[in-house]
């Protein structure tokens, strides 16, 4: 099933490109609004604004079914993020190759966020045998709780190997620079709904990029974002 545009003033053509512009790169809305107005294409930037908090989540979704299996190995960490002024928190996971795993926005650094973290990556990702993490102590006892879980539910076998090794983590921490780049450029979010859309639309685009999307590796990374609504 397509994604509906209808109801909208401009073609789905034009949503999708100034959609893609604002989440693939360090553009504003007020830059993405000249650029269109360049091109003769009179787009207010809150339009823009309302667009990639309407479609981008919606693409980000249909990314999950088309996403390659990751590898076994996880690295998690989580960093700050800037909302209406206040700090949250965004858990993120890439496998041992760099690739995206999972994210999610929480307010508090905390075991209960770390283990929804965790249980919404295993529920789009399935069981895995390896995660190297920080000192944090909450994201240990949330892993240990999950393991106990398991062990109660008879998957013993399944049990997670948890690491704690800081050089192990470099590759997840400087995954965060995209997300760390958009925030600054921003200024920081406005809302949340602005926030989680931007951050859902960085991630897919990451997954492109990084080829994590079925049987679509010849095609160019444009290509593959404007088919995501097809």
């Amino acid at each position: 099933m397509t994604i509906n545009f209808s109801g909208r003033h401009f073609p789905s053509d034009i949503i999708l490109l100034v959609v893609r512009y604002y989440v693939s790169y360090k553009l504003s809305y007020r830059e993405i609004e000249e650029i269109m107005a360049e091109r003769g294409i009179r787009v207010d930037h809150s339009t823009i604004n309302r667009w990639v908090i309407k479609y981008a989540p919606l693409l980000e979704h249909r990314v999950r079914g088309r996403k390659k299996p990751v590898a076994s190995s996880w690295r998690m960490d989580e960093t700050y993020i800037n909302v209406k002024g206040q700090w949250k928190y965004y858990y993120r996971a890439v496998d041992k190759h760099g690739n995206i795993i999972d994210f999610l926005l929480c307010d508090r650094r905390d075991e209960k966020a770390a283990r929804a973290f965790f249980i919404k990556a295993i529920g789009q990702n399935g069981l895995h045998d390896k995660v190297v993490i920080d000192k944090s102590g909450a994201n240990a006892l949330a892993l240990h709780n999950i393991n106990i879980q398991l062990w109660l539910a008879g998957m013993i076998l399944s049990l997670i190997e948890v690491l704690q090794v800081k050089y192990l983590n470099n590759i997840v921490e400087q995954s965060h620079r995209k997300v760390k780049g958009k925030m600054h450029q921003c200024l920081g979010w406005k809302s949340d709904e602005g926030a989680k859309a931007t951050l859902a639309g960085i991630e897919l685009w990451s997954m492109i990029k990084n080829q994590q999307l079925d049987n679509h590796d010849e095609m160019p990374a444009w290509e593959q974002f404007y088919n995501l609504a097809a």
